[in-house]
């Protein structure tokens, strides 16, 4: 589950020091392009069904004390990845998948407001946001692939691509508390805190996986997750030894739960064969100590007659 915060500057030239207008329309692109029969929905925590027009509006006027040259708002990306989105559909099925990744996206949302630890800002309802889920990914000139040909600028990308970019107010529901992702504080500073905030990035790009693994039961390695990738890049080699290290005891754990399975499966099939021998000498229900005299004595009377030259 990938998670990025940007100020939408690749999909409005403007960026988001004014209306959002743009961004909303950029995002509109598929009910646009594909004329589906069922547009995917704008949705926040509250419901679903937001027109465009009342989304820029209410967006553009949520801006009090906010200078020419604030952010008025972010734009936030959640991308699982596609084994995310395999693991979806096949519990959930097509349709079902879209609506659990919306119930994931709030949660997510929920820990983007307690991220910045301010008083009254306690999950999503407290924030002016609206999201909208997107099918699809579009090479830009960014790619690899178009720079060296292969593609071109606008193709449609390869595989599962389902994502959801969400547009999210500088100012809280009440369009009176700043709330910025890009304050650095780390909480050290009380006061400043107290008075402006704080925001950790890593520890809310962790919530998304979490949150993601508690709500549809997905068993993510160690070396696929933010942290493990994160602190390969910037941890010092402490950190990048204990990670390492925290792999190779799930790579263990998960070999010896296999292994347990492998001998439960062994040790099960050895009590059916087991009980189906009792059941077969049960069914028996004879002695045969009777039916060894009776040879006995058949071979004896056969020997008698033949001394006797019958």
């Amino acid at each position: 589950m990938f998670l990025k915060i940007t100020d939408g500057k690749d999909k409005d030239q403007n960026g988001n020091k004014g209306s959002c207008g743009q961004l909303v329309h950029y995002l509109e692109k598929e009910n646009r392009l594909y004329k589906m029969a069922s547009a995917e929905p704008w949705f926040n925590g509250l419901g679903a069904g937001y027109e465009p027009v009342l989304i820029r509006n209410r967006m553009d006027q949520n801006k009090a004390k906010l200078g020419k040259h604030e952010a008025k708002f972010f734009l936030l990306n959640i991308s699982p990845s596609q084994k995310e989105i395999a693991h979806l559909k096949a519990i959930y099925g097509e349709q079902g998948a879209k609506d659990q990744l919306k119930a994931c996206a709030i949660k997510v949302m929920d820990e983007y407001a307690r991220n910045f630890k301010r008083k009254g800002i306690n999950d999503n309802l407290d924030l002016l946001w609206f999201g909208k889920l997107e099918n699809h990914r579009y090479y830009s000139y960014k790619d690899k692939e178009v720079k060296n040909g292969t593609s071109k600028r606008g193709e449609l990308k390869p595989g599962e691509q389902m994502h959801i970019q969400i547009i999210v107010s500088r100012k809280d529901i009440t369009n009176k508390i700043k709330l910025s992702p890009e304050n650095n504080s780390d909480g050290n500073n009380i006061a400043h805190s107290r008075r402006m905030g704080e925001f950790n990035r890593v520890a809310f790009k962790n919530s998304g996986e979490r949150i993601f693994d508690e709500l549809f039961g997905f068993t993510r390695p160690v070396a696929e997750t933010f942290s493990y990738a994160n602190g390969q890049a910037k941890g010092g080699l402490a950190e990048r030894m204990a990670i390492r290290a925290q792999g190779h005891h799930q790579g263990q754990a998960e070999h010896g739960l296999n292994q347990n399975r492998i001998l439960d499966s062994a040790l099960k099939e050895k009590r059916t064969t087991e009980t189906l021998l009792d059941l077969l000498l049960a069914e028996a229900d004879f002695d045969p100590a009777p039916t060894l005299k009776k040879k006995k004595k058949r071979r004896k009377g056969s020997q008698q007659h033949s001394e006797l030259g019958f």
